[in-house]
This record gives structure tokens, C-alpha cells and sequence, in this order.
């Protein structure tokens, strides 16, 4: 065996000492000389945050704390592993929920006890070269020059790169799709899916339809996929988006249980289940996802305090006060010295002095809310805004209510979904309709205020449409198409009139706006290859 690992940074997460010491001896025959030792989930993190690591080989099951999919997951979050890297999990139960769970992640490898030399090597070997030949892509993706990242694909495309090719063909139709170029993209899912009957190339194509707006095709897509091949995870995810693009919450939830019958052991889809059938009226099914969801999220990187008190909501819709009151108290107990756990449970305990006719205790609380609401500034989360309303509403402080209420909707005008949770609220406190003028005159006024930027443009009234946009956005800071409108705008100026510094600045500003509101990234792609190929030509230009 050649000597692959020589020089290579390594790290082994293992709970017992005498695998530990194993894995190591494996790693020393294959010439090893940097290996770090960690006896759990925390102690990897820690030596993760001091060592960019080439390799790292993970137990599943590292005893009590984290698992190695959690460690994954939160390394990946943190940014505590590069592209570089090859991580590597290691179990040795074998059941189907487990295995998939772990996999659900994405780990490079799955490597199953007992194992030998020569299959870690073999494991470590192709993927230290394939990391190595697709790291150049990787890294132009992530700082969003799309440009470079497909001409770096073709270019080893059409190398002789017969172990890679697959996943060069994967990364080329996933770039295409996402700037857009879906016949690139479908002609290439097609090409695969001749040769061989991949689910993600089976999945692409939805993707496709779905990005193209062609929801009953890419529901005929994944709904085919899943019929193929039912262990596919990500095929339940897109199928559920789906439906609630449809508005289709009972089918929603139909697929997501399906999903989490598979893998329970996925918050993230734990919780989609959660809100989903609270927001259909389906309490079992809700109930035990948000207590799965409260369970997972103990040491996982999802942890959330929304999840404890959206479960204190369902007790409380339900009249189950005392359990409601319990999982604050829990809450308040996992999420110490938090501002918004703080406010979360004092919101909902506002409502439930309410329910039970204590309107004084019911008034501090609110008091204590609104005061603890205006201390986060800006980072009161729009679920919670939206309870801080539901609260003044309940206590007959219309005024309070409505102030809240308007800056929502002014900021989320362009979130449809968000838009029902604000109608299902008001529903909720013998409101129905109460705000529908609000939504739609703000929905004609952000069409206005479009229509006029972009006429102010095309006369070539450049600061003026922009000065317009930056006017919207102080009273809209979150709001979607008024930042990718000014991404148009910005562009387009760069393409007609020159690019300078200050423009390519602004512009990298605003995509990171983007990036923080989460706009979806496909609706950023064909944004983001423009601005790649500007930027290439001004660093080009200033080479001359």
C-alpha cells in the first residue's frame, strides 16, 4: 500500500480506548504520523476548532452527548471542517433507521465494524482523490463565483478522469441548475440516467421542474423516485416542498411522517412534521414530533427553544396547562441566561394567566414581553413577534398589536406562508380577515415601488432607483425582491456603465444580504454567474 496519510492531519473520535488504539495502529501502518485522539463529541469539536484536519474517522455511537452525526452536522455549521477534508463514520450497528440516519447527513464515507487496513485504506484512498481533484470547484462555489466553478468542471470533464467522472457530472448539473441552465441540467441527469439508474439524477430533474415552476411535473419526478427507491431520503424533503408550494399541508405531512418513519432520528424533518400537523389541527402527530424534536435537539446544533414552546402552545390550546407550564420550566432550565427563551415562555405564560382568568398576572407578563421584545431590538424572530401580537390582542392592546403586526407584514410581504401563519393567528383570536387591507395594500405598494425603481433605471436615473430601493428596504429590511431587485439593478449597471470597486462592493453587500435573509440560492444562481463573470473580467482588466 502506498503511503497515502503521510503528512495528512488526523483525527480519530472514538469512546473506547482499546478501538481507539486499534484504529490508530491501522493508521500508523498506512504511514500516519499526525493523529489526534478524542474520547467524544465535545473533545472532537474542541480539536476540530484548533486543527484544520484532512481526515477525520467518527464513531456513531460515542456514548453520552453527541453522536458522530451530530458532530458532523455542527463541524459543518461551524465551518470547523474544509473541503479538504474526509470525514469518515464509523458504526457498528447495522439497522436500516440508524444506517440512514447516518447517512443522512452526508459523511464521505460509512465504514461498518469490524473493518481491516486495507479497507480503510482503500476507503481513504479514493476519497483523498477525489477531494483533491473537486477541491478547486468547491471552493469557487463557496465564494460564489459560479463562473469559475463550471469552467473548472469542464475543464476536468474533459480530462481523462474516469474515477471522478460521475461526481464531475453531478457537480456540472447541479451548477447548471443552479444558474438556471436547466436544459444543461437535464440533458445531463438524462445522459446519467441512460448509462445508470441514480436516484440523485432522478432527483435533479424534479429539482428542475420544480425551479422552473412546473410543480405537478416535479411531483410526477419524485413521486416516480420514491416508487424506485423508497429509501431515498431527499426524495421525501423535495416532494414535501412540493405539496407546500400547493398548499398542500395534509399531503405534507403525509410524506414528512414517511420520511421520519425511515430516519427518526432527523430533527430537522422531526420538526417540519411538528408544525405541519399543529397547523392542520393533527395534536398526536404534532405532539410526538415536537417531543422528538425537543429529545434530538439535546445535543444537536438544531437545538431550539421554539421547539419546547410550540409544544407549550399545543399543551395549551389542548388545556393541558400544567404540562404546558412544566415544558417552560424545562426550557428555561436548558436555555439558561437566553433573552428568547426568556421571552418565548413569558409570552405563552401571558395567554395562560389569561385562559385562567388571572388578567393582572396575564398584564405583567405581557408588560414584561413587550419590554423583553424591545431589548432584542431587531432580532425578535417573526414566530415569536407574531405570539408578542396574538398576546396584546388577547389583553384588548389593539394599538400594540397593530404596530407589531404592520412591521411584519411590511417585511414579509413576500413570504406567502408567513403571510397564512399571520391569518391562521388573527383566526385564532376572532380576527379572521382582520388584516387583509394591510396585506394587500402593501402588496400594491411594494408593486409600485418596483415598478418605479425599475422605470427610474431605464432612464438612466441610476441613484435614483437605488435611493428608492434603499428607502424601501429601511422600512423592509428583510424583504426579498426588493434585495434581488437591487441585485438586477446593480448588475445590469456594472454590465452597461463599467465596473469600478465601489459597485463590485456594493454588490458583494447585497448578495450577502441575500445570504442572510435566505433567499433561496436558486433564485440567486443566475445573479451570482453574472457577478462571478464581472468580477473575473475587472481582476483580468486590472492584470493588463
Amino acid at each position: 500500500m502506498k503511503p497515502i496519510l503521510a503528512g495528512k492531519s488526523i483525527l480519530i473520535v472514538e469512546d473506547y480506548p482499546t478501538m481507539r488504539k486499534a484504529i490508530r495502529n491501522m493508521l500508523y501502518t498506512l504511514d500516519a504520523d499526525l493523529i489526534t485522539e478524542a474520547d467524544n463529541g465535545e473533545n472532537a469539536l474542541l480539536a476540530m476548532s484548533k486543527t484544520n484536519f484532512d481526515v477525520v474517522l467518527c464513531d456513531y455511537n460515542l456514548g453520552p452527548g453527541k453522536n458522530g452525526q451530530q458532530v458532523l452536522e455542527e463541524a459543518r455549521q461551524q465551518k470547523l471542517i474544509g473541503y479538504h477534508c474526509v470525514f469518515i463514520i464509523i458504526a457498528s450497528e447495522q439497522s436500516a433507521s440508524m444506517v440512514l440516519g447516518a447517512m443522512d447527513s452526508k459523511p464521505d464515507e460509512y465504514l461498518a465494524k469490524p473493518f481491516n487496513a486495507q479497507q480503510l485504506f482503500v476507503r481513504l484512498e479514493r476519497n483523498l482523490s477525489r477531494k483533491a481533484l473537486l477541491n478547486t470547484i468547491e471552493k469557487e462555489v463557496e465564494r460564489g463565483n459560479l463562473a469559475q466553478a463550471i469552467q473548472q468542471c469542464d475543464k476536468l470533464l474533459a480530462g481523462n478522469h474516469k474515477k471522478v467522472r460521475t461526481h464531475l457530472l453531478k457537480m456540472r448539473a447541479e451548477l447548471a441548475t443552479l444558474v438556471g441552465d436547466f436544459d444543461t441540467g437535464r440533458r445531463i441527469y438524462t445522459e446519467i440516467l441512460r448509462e445508470r439508474d441514480l436516484p440523485w439524477a432522478r432527483l435533479g430533474l424534479g429539482v428542475i421542474q420544480f425551479q422552473a415552476g412546473d410543480f405537478a411535473g416535479a411531483a410526477a419526478y419524485f413521486e416516480e423516485l420514491l416508487h424506485v427507491h423508497p429509501m431515498f431520503l431527499e426524495g421525501y424533503d423535495w416532494l414535501s416542498k412540493v405539496y407546500e408550494a400547493e398548499d398542500k399541508l395534509h399531503e405534507v405531512q403525509e410524506v414528512v411522517n414517511q420520511a421520519v418513519d425511515l430516519s427518526p432520528q432527523s430533527i430537522l424533518r422531526q420538526k417540519k412534521l411538528a408544525e405541519t400537523a399543529d397547523k392542520i389541527g393533527n395534536v398526536e402527530v404534532a405532539e410526538k414530533a415536537y417531543k422528538a424534536a425537543v429529545s434530538l435537539g439535546k445535543n444537536s446544533i438544531y437545538k431550539s427553544c421554539s421547539d419546547f414552546t410550540n409544544l407549550a402552545k399545543l399543551y395549551a390550546r389542548t388545556h393541558a396547562e400544567d404540562d404546558a407550564l412544566k415544558t417552560l420550566a424545562l426550557m428555561r432550565k436548558e436555555f439558561r441566561e437566553d433573552p428568547e427563551a426568556e421571552l418565548r415562555a413569558t409570552t405563552l405564560e401571558a395567554e395562560l394567566h389569561q385562559n385562567s382568568g388571572n388578567s393582572e398576572q396575564a398584564g405583567l407578563c405581557l408588560q414584561k414581553a413587550l419590554l423583553l421584545h424591545q431589548q432584542l431590538g431587531g432580532n425578535t424572530p417573526k414566530d415569536l413577534q407574531l405570539d408578542i401580537a396574538r398576546g396584546c390582542f388577547l389583553q384588548d392592546k389593539a394599538g400594540q398589536a397593530e404596530a407589531i403586526l404592520g412591521g411584519l407584514i411590511k417585511t414579509h410581504i413576500d413570504d406567502d406562508q408567513f403571510l397564512d401563519d399571520v391569518r391562521r393567528m388573527q383566526s385564532s383570536v376572532g380576527m379572521a380577515n382582520h388584516s387583509e387591507d394591510l396585506i394587500q395594500n402593501t402588496k400594491r405598494a411594494l408593486v409600485a415601488t418596483n415598478n418605479k425603481g425599475v422605470s427610474l433605471y431605464k432612464q438612466g436615473k441610476f441613484k435614483e432607483a437605488m435611493a428608492l430601493f434603499e428607502q424601501a428596504i429601511a422600512s423592509m429590511p428583510d424583504n426579498k425582491t426588493i434585495i434581488i431587485n437591487m441585485l438586477k439593478i446593480t448588475l445590469h449597471d456594472l454590465k452597461a456603465n463599467g465596473i469600478d470597486e465601489e459597485k463590485l462592493l456594493r454588490a458583494q453587500a447585497l448578495f450577502k444580504k441575500a445570504r442572510q435573509i435566505q433567499i433561496d440560492r436558486h433564485k440567486l444562481g443566475n445573479l451570482q454567474m453574472e457577478f462571478s463573470n464581472l468580477l473575473r473580467q475587472y481582476h483580468e482588466g486590472a492584470k493588463i
